[in-house]
């Protein structure tokens, strides 16, 4: 009867677990042992009408709260009863960019945000949403047959994931090499073709593309530019105007003065010990 009523009120207090305003929430476990659940919490993902958003709308459920042992194939595995899943995201913070985002390489990659992130889940159908709102039994993350590793097994599984392919890392970097000298040349060409043509208002649009290729900048060009600026200095200075730059002046005169005496005795006492006498 105990074990019973403590079942009964841990599943009340699970049912009015409060939760943001406009989410659901969906309690997980990490495995079938532990008791205590945690939840995500989930919404249709909306924005404002006139709003481009890289996410189809309609089909796209937004997830907070999510842990840092779920993955992206974890959160696909989660969702799948409830429709075919397109495309999964985990992202550090909500996404406010409009663009489409380019596709990410399997090599280089950001680094993994180690905290609780927010996902993105892409259905191939709106029907997906709706079912992964009504969810409301609590959602098992590690199985026996989808184990997630933890500990050392899951640093040994990230050290082996590090180890790349030569071959293919080569093969993605020509390939994105070439698609990017494509866009060069053709953003160079689209320049070229737009050089010194006067829109629809007359204006002509200057581009830094001239009649001169500019030249390369080295350290025997910096050294004479630096040069040239000091002589445009030394000019512009007014030598001896002031007193105390004749004071200057005639101390720094005596001191080169002091300074070649020394040297002049020095030089006098060496060849007078070295001096020896020769008869024939």
């Amino acid at each position: 009867m105990v074990a019973r009523r403590r079942k009964r009120e841990a599943k009340e207090a699970e049912e009015r677990l409060p939760s943001p305003p406009g989410y659901s929430a969906i309690p997980i476990k990490f495995s079938e042992k532990q008791q205590a659940s945690h939840y995500l919490y989930v919404r249709e993902h909306r924005v404002r009408e006139g709003t481009k958003s890289p996410w189809p709308h309609k089909r796209t459920l937004f997830v907070l709260n999510v842990p840092p042992y779920c993955t992206e194939e974890c959160l696909s595995r989660l969702f799948s009863p409830c429709g075919s899943v397109q495309s999964v995201e985990l992202q550090e913070r909500p996404d406010l960019t409009e663009s489409p985002k380019e596709p990410t390489s399997k090599f280089f990659h950001p680094k993994p945000v180690p905290g609780f992130q927010v996902a993105y889940v892409v259905f191939r159908k709106p029907s997906g949403v709706s079912a992964a709102l009504a969810l409301k039994d609590p959602l098992l993350v590690s199985t026996e047959s989808h184990p997630v590793k933890t500990g050392v097994h899951k640093w040994i599984s990230e050290y082996a994931d590090s180890v790349l392919d030569p071959e293919a890392l080569r093969a993605e970097v020509d390939t994105f090499m070439e698609a990017y000298d494509k866009k060069t040349a053709e953003e160079e060409a689209k320049a070229k073709e737009e050089e010194g043509v006067p829109d629809e208002e007359g204006w002509v649009k200057v581009t830094r593309r001239g009649r001169r290729s500019a030249l390369p900048w080295t350290e025997a060009a910096s050294l004479r530019v630096l040069e040239r600026e000091k002589q445009k200095r030394a000019r512009k200075e007014l030598l001896n105007f002031y007193a105390w730059q004749h004071r200057e002046t005639k101390m720094e005169h005596l001191a080169q003065l002091r300074k070649k005496f020394e040297e002049d005795k020095q030089r006098i006492e060496l060849m007078r010990a070295q001096r020896k006498f020769r008869p024939y």
